[in-house]
């Protein structure tokens, strides 16, 4: 049990699958998705999109391929990026054949869609062939007609149902490097379809409220359902789905697992709402130390409070703190405890400085650090004079 064991989150067991160099499942982190919504056949704008996405620090990144002409311009896109591309299908095999062809990590597609069983044999030899897992996508607004008919509506155990359904299509033929996903646009019937799925079966989860809304009620709505699942413990890989900028979303997605602690990126502001207590403008110096530090990748805590209640207590559990103090003159903190004064006029300047500072810092620890454990793994190899292997020097990780 941990110190604190009201903040711990036992994550579902699941399977663990490759979404190119992506680990999704098991014990690898909850990654973040998006998709493009530029034309897939405009290559140079979908790339642009792409590498907008992975600066915001997507993991992976989803774009339709509706026809040929997509799938022809996969293969560039697929090639100027870093982060995996998924390819999404709906009903047309020939156009998953040519996505995997085309060097897509995933293929997101409901092989009970496509049509004979030789169809799905011929996407599932491609998947193979190079080396593409799949995301298996039930949506409650597509199910399919026998199980609206059986159910009377969409329901959680009609998409549950479907899911299954496809799952067992793969590996019938012996595919099982897949995910689900099982969505909705109303947050009580995904959570609870979703619910149904982890408890029948470990196949790895991708998780999201479809359609889920524009950037503030998609947020809102979103972060409700799951944050939910995750609490719970459920999800491998999450979509926010936003009528808005896709970056957005990848920005959405991060925030809710950092809420949890279940990943950590970025500068994470702790900020008062202010009240007539504060001692400087409280909203005005929180937005702009937001753009102003959104550059930064390396997790860090910034407290900034108006006045002198919280603020000091807020301090003490983050990396750098700001407390207003009377007559324009407030106090820093750093790892908790007082470090200096500071003046009005210099507030947003010193405290960006600060923090670049610190992540610059923090960075060089990491690397020293994995510069003394790679030195311990090669003395470990090291060999005395009879050329037998030395382990009186091997760490004891390694040694056990």
């Amino acid at each position: 049990m941990s110190v604190r064991p009201y903040r711990d989150i036992t994550r579902r067991k699941s399977r663990q699958i490759r979404v190119g160099a992506v680990r999704v499942g098991g014990d690898a982190p909850i990654s973040v998705q998006s998709m493009t919504n530029t034309l897939t056949t405009d290559a140079a704008a979908t790339i642009r999109q792409v590498q907008a996405l992975e600066d915001a620090g997507a993991d992976i990144v989803r774009v339709s391929c509706p026809d040929a002409d997509s799938t022809a311009a996969l293969g560039e896109i697929v090639r100027a990026v870093q982060v995996p591309i998924v390819a999404d299908i709906h009903f047309h095999y020939k156009r998953a054949i040519e996505a995997a062809e085309a060097g897509a990590a995933c293929l997101r597609i409901n092989p009970g869609n496509i049509g004979s069983r030789e169809r799905v044999r011929e996407v599932v030899r491609a998947a193979k062939d190079h080396g593409c897992s799949m995301r298996i996508g039930v949506n409650a607004g597509s199910l399919e007609r026998d199980l609206l008919e059986k159910y009377g509506e969409p329901c959680p155990e009609a998409m549950v149902e479907s899911a299954l359904n496809h799952a067992r299509i793969l590996e019938d033929e012996d595919f099982f490097e897949f995910k689900i996903s099982c969505k909705a646009s109303d947050v009580f019937l995904a959570v609870a379809a979703y619910q149904g799925l982890a408890e029948a079966c470990d196949y790895p989860l991708h998780v999201g409220i479809t359609e889920a809304g524009g950037l503030r009620g998609g947020t809102v709505k979103s972060s409700i359902g799951l944050g939910g699942l995750l609490w719970a413990g459920i999800g491998d890989t999450l979509r926010v789905s936003l009528s808005a900028d896709p970056v957005e979303e990848v920005k959405v997605g991060f925030d809710i697992l950092r809420s949890l602690g279940l990943r950590h990126r970025g500068v994470n502001v702790i900020s008062c709402p202010s009240c007539a207590r504060q001692q400087f403008d409280v909203i005005a110096t929180v937005e702009l130390l937001e753009q102003r530090l959104a550059h930064i990748t390396t997790p860090m805590t910034l407290s900034v409070i108006g006045c002198v209640v919280n603020g000091p207590g807020e301090a003490r559990e983050t990396d750098i703190g700001f407390t207003g103090g009377g007559n324009g003159t407030h106090q820093v903190y750093i790892n908790g405890l007082p470090d200096h004064r500071l003046k009005d006029r210099d507030v947003v300047d010193h405290l960006v400085e600060m923090v670049e500072r610190k992540a610059a810092e923090i960075e060089a620890a990491e690397i020293e650090a994995a510069e003394i454990e790679a030195t311990g793994i090669e003395a470990a190899g090291t060999k005395d004079d009879a050329g037998r292997l030395d382990v009186s020097t091997r760490p004891a990780a390694a040694a056990s």
